[in-house]
């Protein structure tokens, strides 16, 4: 240490003879700047030059030393610029001579160069005074142009163009409130009658092609922001700057939001939102999921890229605190669906929700990923994509528990399709679009899936089928074995035995064609279809006995009193007079009943003329001869095989019937 400090007294010593040597010459001042500009520590060496007024050298000398010239012009560029003027390149220049100057004092300062003097410690104080003041000016000007640069080239969403830009379908609601309540036969007559859309499962907004930019400032401000955020954290204004940014963007981001109909709604505030606004709100919340992660946000993580290129902690920051405001309102909402009532007619909007939530996590997950708080906005998406998952899980088991306990005594008179029967299949032909969501969820529900499982044994005779079925087929068959029994159940409530089997028939027939005319036929196999045609023909032999055993039972040989040579007239014409007045009591009141299927109610006016014409036909042939000749025959004999085989093209039409006929003249 001892050598150093002698090396430097002697650099000094030098130094001050060439300073005196030179003190009558006219560069003399010049050369106390380049000395000084030198080492700092030189600035002093005037103090040892004698001359005529040796105070007058010695404040020349401090004063040139101390402020660099480059210093006072980018001071006067600061203090003298109009507020109203645009930054120019001098500007920045300015401001970029202030920071280094700054940043040399202070490192001077830090370094405790200061031993040349109190009177040149005094003057760079002075001197740094002023540049922090000509900086505070500076930054000053400068937030209020960053915010104005953000603001003024801030390009609204146009929701036309993204509407004209996304592939939504008509996604919709089969609307049955409550799980079948008191109203039930009304609401879903509603559904059956087509009064309600049917559900088309929405893909949501495609950003693939070329037209869809969802970039919301100019590019050409891109490179000023960037100019201005640089100085501003250079010169460790990061706080102002990161502000402004963020209290512009999240304005930005609040108006999209309001564009695209997500509104600020409490948990509280949306149960309490009647369903068909609800519905509205939760397909526009669909939508919105996918333009803000995928489209608006992406851009958003892109744009303070480019801004704070300098660092990667300002980035994160300015992004997380513009982004996460809109994220969590959307969470909010989902979260608010996840534990709100249960209700059939919302499982669909909950399983899309589930996909969109679903699809865009990744992309959170790879935006928010660098942050101790970006990982509570991903973890919080997670917990309200688990909420939807259960959600949509627990509305199917209490749909399928509704389904098998509905009540509603009210019968149809003509026996056709039930109104559950009609909204049960449609619900469950749509929910099988969903199978790959259902099937995961099921697969992560281990619990769930294993108590249906039993379920599904208990009731199914056919296990080995049972178990080769995905878990969304077991659940299906599980479903449609509620609605059967419960059609069982209101089939009972007909008097009229065969009237039972017609309803059966209806019924059954029509589930099998929805599971023929969707994917519910993969997932239930072409066996489940072979035994319910099965079922199908076993009910219609059953209306058959039912219907006509009394009608053929007077057609029998039993009871006329001999063969048909020796007959009884009186056991003919009582037998005959049965015969019509049954047959005429089965048109009128089965002429009211609908089978609305063409094929159906053709195979069974066909397997009707099987039964009843030849036999017919055949006691006509065997005794009508007895009557014929006698007086009043057309009184007994009103109908031949052919008027019976034409009567009996009008049944199952559902517009009751009484026959008019002519009485047949003796012959």
């Amino acid at each position: 240490m001892a050598a150093t400090t002698e090396g430097e007294d002697k650099v000094l010593a030098t130094a001050q003879r060439i300073v005196q040597s030179l003190h009558n010459t006219s560069d003399t001042d010049d050369m106390l700047l380049i000395l000084s500009a030198f080492d700092n520590r030189l600035s002093t060496l005037s103090s040892f030059v004698s001359s005529d007024d040796p105070s007058s050298v010695t404040q020349k000398s401090a004063s040139s030393s101390s402020v660099d010239p480059r210093f006072e012009a980018a001071e006067q560029i600061i203090l003298n610029e109009p507020d109203s003027s645009s930054l120019t390149d001098d500007y920045f220049a300015a401001v970029d001579e202030l920071i280094q100057s700054t940043e040399e004092l202070n490192l001077n300062y830090r370094d405790g160069e200061l031993q040349a003097g109190v009177q040149a410690a005094d003057t760079r104080c002075d001197v740094m005074d002023r540049a922090e003041n000509a900086l505070q000016v500076a930054m000053m000007r400068l937030e209020d142009e960053f915010r104005h640069i953000l603001i003024r080239n801030t390009v609204p969403l146009d929701p036309e163009r993204l509407h004209r830009s996304s592939h939504s379908s008509s996604t919709v609601s089969i609307a049955v409130p409550d799980f079948f309540n008191d109203d039930v036969n009304e609401s879903l007559e509603d559904v059956s009658s087509g009064r309600y859309s049917h559900h088309r499962r929405g893909r949501g907004v495609s950003f693939g092609g070329d037209d869809v930019s969802l970039d919301l400032i100019h590019q050409d401000a891109v490179i000023d922001l960037r100019q201005i955020a640089d100085r501003m954290i250079r010169s460790g204004y990061e706080k102002e700057c990161c502000q402004v940014y963020c209290s512009v963007r999240r304005d930005v981001l609040d108006e999209c939001m309001v564009i695209l109909g997500v509104e600020k709604l409490s948990i509280e505030e949306v149960q309490r939102v009647e369903w068909r606004l609800l519905d509205d709100k939760m397909k526009k919340w669909i939508q919105a999921v996918k333009v803000i992660v995928r489209g608006l946000l992406l851009s958003e993580k892109d744009l303070c890229e480019q801004i704070f290129i300098g660092s990667d902690l300002i980035k994160e920051v300015c992004f997380l605190e513009t982004a996460k405001g809109c994220v969590m309102q959307l969470l909010n909402f989902g979260e608010a669906i996840a534990i709100g009532r249960r209700s059939s007619e919302k499982l669909f909007r909950i399983l899309d929700m589930y996909d969109a939530l679903a699809g865009v996590l990744p992309d959170l997950q790879s935006l928010f990923m660098d942050e101790e708080a970006g990982d509570m906005v991903c973890s919080e998406a997670k917990g309200v994509l688990d909420g939807l998952g259960e959600a949509a899980i627990g509305t199917i088991v209490e749909f399928e528990n509704a389904v098998q306990t509905e009540s509603s005594r009210k019968t149809l008179q003509n026996g056709e399709i039930h109104p559950l029967t009609r909204y049960v299949m449609n619900y469950v032909k749509f929910l099988v679009d969903y199978s790959d969501t259902l099937n995961a969820l099921l697969e992560n529900t281990e619990e769930n899936a294993e108590d249906e499982s039993g379920r599904v044994e208990s009731r199914n005779s056919d296990n080995s089928e049972m178990k080769s079925m995905s878990l969304i087929g077991q659940r299906m068959l599980a479903l449609i074995k509620s609605l059967e029994s419960n059609l069982e159940e209101k089939s009972r409530m007909y008097e009229d035995t065969a009237m039972q089997y017609i309803f059966l028939m209806n019924n059954i027939l029509y589930i099998v064609q929805k599971v023929k005319d969707s994917e519910l036929q993969n997932l239930l196999g072409d066996n489940w279809i072979r035994k319910r045609r099965g079922q199908i023909r076993q009910y219609a032999t059953q209306y058959l006995r039912a219907s006509w055993s009394k009608a053929l039972s007077c057609l029998k040989d039993e009871g006329i009193g001999g063969s048909s040579s020796n007959a009884s007239k009186a056991a003919l014409k009582e037998r005959f007079k049965n015969f019509n007045a049954c047959f005429e009591d089965i048109y009128r009141i089965q002429t009211g009943w609908k089978v609305p299927d063409r094929q159906l109610r053709e195979e069974l006016r066909i397997s009707i003329s099987e039964k009843v014409l030849p036999a017919y036909r055949s006691f006509m042939g065997r005794f009508g001869s007895h009557l014929e000749s006698g007086r009043n025959a057309g009184k007994y004999i009103k109908y031949t095989p052919e008027d019976l085989e034409n009567h009996l093209l009008d049944l199952f039409e559902g517009t009751p019937l009484i026959l008019h006929h002519l009485r047949r003249k003796s012959t």
